[in-house]
Formats: structure tokens, C-alpha cells, sequence
């Protein structure tokens, strides 16, 4: 078997290969880092390579045990996730040059399974955007189009998994960070639900919003690394304290006689003709496999948005109020230490960050939080009831996972609502903390269209059954690089 062909492969290929001693860790880095070379210098998917620490991780491992859950697979994860010794920057030059004294404890779980950290993947700065544009360092390509973006903020990570750059890797959704990119690259992208994903570790935007989930080749491989992801963690105050799940048993069983609630209202208006016409084809192949279609009505789902940016800046002002030059990163000289405060934030944040912490800090201040911040606190709990309505009549709920295709590179960095409308599928999940996947389902005029599938609380289950579904009875989108 030529090793430069174990990039293209999925884990779940891999480990059988790994298994039968048919290949050994080391063929599949030497594989990936081979295409790194070859397509780093256009994708720019990666902050930080790991190289020889990849190589010396998979020869200790050719003596470790080959049935650990990841064994000998090579990840990347987000820079917004902590790992020991290894700048993490959150995409933003206001952390270099922070080296945590700690992992994550997702990034502990995947060595203790096996898995090969390959680098840390570029990302929309502190995760604040939907194309990886808003890098403190430089925008992300997609290796479908070279002149469009990967979609954001996890444009990085996506993207490394669709040039054949890394097997999986990591991402966080707080709007859709994880999902639109998946639709954007052609990945496989879960949003797991609120709390099921340690947070420990992840470098806070919006506390009530943040999850980390995974970026996979296929259904199968998010399972997989959705093990090694799930669990309680008392580091974090959030983690649900739930029954240990193996989600790979979770793909069998087809869905005859599952109800699958199609959202009207995200089928609408601003949602493109062609990423449409994906996703009505998408419903007649559920139809073909005996899936009960119902069309759901959300008057509620276009407060979404707006919703969504006065909370998520609100506790971005918060969060990001502890970066001030003082203990870690970047500090810029000054007179005294208020001009130090303020030129180090200037300096260290870009626009959309700024822009972010303006919009949060003015919501929560005196004589607007009740108008701004207390209001969308109230509609976000309308818009979870309006979810547990739906999942009375329907096992999970089916959408585009974005209104368009990849757009180009600089084609929305002068319109920042245009950009935020990006996410409007995908906001209304993380407002209620629900679970939700994208997967792809085509190509429009050449370029993927994702579909999202959301499930219930802890319906992760339901989501991995459907999808798995789908993909087993549709053609594959694989990008070629």
C-alpha cells in the first residue's frame, strides 16, 4: 500500500489497517505530513506544526497497545483549546506568545486514546466569525476553491480535514463554528449537545454558548471520536454528569418510521436555490428509506440571530476582559498603566473582536440591560420551549446547515451582518444547547452543501442514525486535493 494514500482514508479504515499490523502509526503520519507540504502552502490551515513531535509520538506507539480507541490516528486541534508547552493563541496576536502549563482534558482524552497531535489549526480570532478571515495572523483557504473561504470560526480545522492535512480534528461551535464550516469544506462537523464535551481547557467566548465537538471524514469517525470526546469532568462546572454511551452502536437501524421535522422557515427566504434544491433532494432519499416527513413551522427561529448577538458579546465582553498585558501574552509599553491597558488591547485585538466587545459591554451597561440583555434572555428561553414543542412531533428536526455555498474571500469582511447571517441556521442549537450534525449532501455549481440534523437533549443517538442513514444511501462529496 503506497502511504500516500492513508490520507484519504477514514480512521475507522485506518485502525483496521493499524489492527491487522498492515501499516504502523509512523506510514500514516509520514502520509499526512506529506500532504501538509504538499497543500499547507495554499489551504494555510495550521498556526502551529508539530512535526517531530508527531514522528516520536508514533514510535512510542508501535509498542503500545493497537486496540486504544485512536490509536495511531493523527489529530489537529483548535488553537483555542489548551495544550501543555504548545502556544495556543486563539487565533489572535494578543496571546502570543502564551504556552499553557496544562492540556485541555479533550486534548489528555485523545492522547490517552491514541490518538497523534499533529498541530493546532487557524481559527477566526477567539472564535468571533464565520470565515476564518478574522485571523490575527491569516485567512484560511478552502481546498475546494482556493479563492473562497472555509467557513469559520473552525475554518482551520475544517479545512485540514478536507485537504487530507490531519484524519480529524477539533472544533467549538458557540453560533455554528463547527457546523457551517463542515458545510462550507464538505466535512462532517457535530455540534455536540451542552455540557456532554468537557469545556476544561477551552479558552472562553461565550460560556453559555462554547462546545467542543469534532471534524470528521464520515458519520462513522464522528461516532468514534465522539467516545473518546463525551464524559463528565468535575473541571467543568457545565459537564453533564451522563451514562457512558458508545455512539458507534448508535448508526444501525435505519430510519423507517422516524419522524424527521423539515424547518419551514430555514427553507425560506436568503437560503440559496441551489443549497434548496440539495436538501429537497436530501428529504426524498429519507422519504425512499420510510422516514415520516413532516414540514415544521418556527415563527421564533428569526429572533435567533438577534438574540444571539446581544448574549454572545455580552459574556465575550466578560470573558475577554482578562487580557489586559498583565499576567500572560502580549504587553505593550506605556507610561502608566491605564495607556497600558488600552494600548495593549488595541493593539493585541482586531476589528471583529473589538467590534464584538463594544456591542456585549454597551448591552450590559447601565440603562440598557433590561431593554437589551434581560429581553434576550427571555426570548432565548422561548426559543427552547419552542424546540421541546417540536420534538414532541418529531424525532429530529432537518435543515440546510448554511443559507449558501463558500463564499469569497473578502466578499463579507465589509458587511459584518451579512457575515453574521452565515450562521442563521445553526444559531437557534446553541441558544437551546441541543446537539446538531452536518453532513454533506451535494454539491452546488461545484462547491458542498452541508444538511444539519438536530436532535433533543443527549439525542445524539438519534442525529448519528439518521445521518449515517442518509450517507449509506447517497453519493459521497470528497474533496480531490
Amino acid at each position: 500500500m503506497k502511504k500516500v494514500e492513508l490520507f484519504r482514508k477514514t480512521a475507522h479504515e485506518l485502525l483496521s489497517l493499524l489492527r491487522a499490523g498492515e501499516i504502523d502509526p509512523e506510514d500514516i503520519v509520514s502520509s499526512v505530513l506529506g500532504q501538509i507540504k504538499k497543500q499547507e502552502g495554499n489551504v494555510k490551515a495550521f498556526l502551529t506544526l508539530l512535526e517531530e513531535q508527531a514522528y516520536e509520538k508514533a514510535r512510542e506507539l508501535k509498542n503500545a497497545d493497537r486496540n486504544l480507541p485512536l490509536y495511531g490516528i493523527p489529530v489537529a486541534i483548535k488553537d483555542n483549546m489548551c495544550t501543555e508547552g504548545i502556544q495556543t493563541s486563539c487565533g489572535s496576536k494578543i496571546l502570543i506568545p502564551y504556552k499553557p502549563p496544562y492540556d485541555a482534558t479533550i486534548v489528555r482524552k485523545i492522547k490517552e486514546a491514541g490518538a497523534i497531535i499533529i498541530g493546532k489549526t487557524n481559527m477566526d480570532e477567539f472564535a468571533m466569525g464565520s470565515s476564518c478571515e478574522h485571523s490575527g495572523f491569516f485567512p484560511t483557504h478552502n481546498p475546494w476553491d482556493l479563492e473562497r473561504v472555509p467557513g469559520g470560526s473552525s475554518g482551520g480545522s475544517a479545512a485540514a480535514v478536507a485537504a487530507g492535512e490531519c484524519i480529524m480534528s477539533t472544533g467549538s461551535d458557540t453560533g455554528g463554528s463547527i457546523r457551517q464550516p463542515a458545510s462550507f469544506s464538505g466535512v462532517v462537523g457535530l455540534k455536540p449537545t451542552y455540557g456532554l464535551v468537557s469545556r476544561f481547557g477551552l479558552v472562553a467566548f461565550a460560556s453559555s454558548l462554547d462546545q467542543i465537538g469534532p471534524f470528521t471524514k464520515d458519520v462513522t469517525d464522528s461516532t468514534l471520536f465522539l467516545n473518546t470526546l463525551a464524559g463528565y469532568d468535575p473541571a467543568d462546572s457545565t459537564s453533564i454528569n451522563h451514562l457512558k454511551t458508545d455512539y458507534a452502536k448508535s448508526l444501525e437501524g435505519g430510519v423507517k418510521g422516524m419522524k424527521i421535522g423539515v424547518i419551514k422557515d430555514l427553507l425560506g427566504d436568503g437560503i440559496e436555490d441551489g443549497v434548496k434544491a440539495k436538501i429537497e433532494s436530501a428529504i426524498d432519499v429519507y422519504k425512499k428509506l420510510g422516514a415520516e416527513i413532516k414540514y415544521v413551522e418556527f415563527p421564533l427561529i428569526k429572533y435567533a440571530l438577534p438574540v444571539y448577538y446581544l448574549l454572545a458579546p455580552a459574556e465575550a465582553s466578560s470573558n475577554l476582559a482578562r487580557y489586559d498585558g498583565v499576567q500572560y501574552g502580549l504587553r505593550v509599553k506605556a507610561g502608566d498603566i491605564i495607556s497600558m491597558y488600552c494600548k495593549t488591547r488595541s493593539e493585541g485585538f482586531g476589528d471583529e473582536v473589538k467590534r464584538r466587545i463594544m456591542l456585549g459591554t454597551y448591552a450590559l451597561s447601565a440603562g440598557y440591560y433590561d431593554a437589551y440583555y434581560l429581553r434576550a434572555l427571555k426570548v432565548r428561553t422561548m426559543i427552547v420551549r419552542e424546540f421541546e414543542r417540536l420534538f414532541k412531533e418529531c424525532d429530529v428536526l432537518l435543515s440546510p446547515t448554511a443559507p449558501t455555498t463558500a463564499f469569497k474571500i473578502g466578499e463579507k469582511t465589509d458587511d459584518p451582518l451579512g457575515m453574521y447571517l452565515s450562521d442563521i441556521c445553526t444559531i437557534p442549537v446553541n441558544l437551546a444547547g441541543l446537539p446538531g450534525i452536518s453532513i454533506p449532501c451535494g454539491l452546488s455549481e461545484g462547491l458542498p452543501v452541508g444538511m444539519q440534523l438536530i436532535g433533543r437533549t443527549l439525542g445524539e443517538e438519534s442525529i448519528f442514525r439518521a445521518a449515517y442513514a442518509y450517507e449509506l444511501h447517497s453519493e459521497p462529496v470528497k474533496c480531490m486535493l
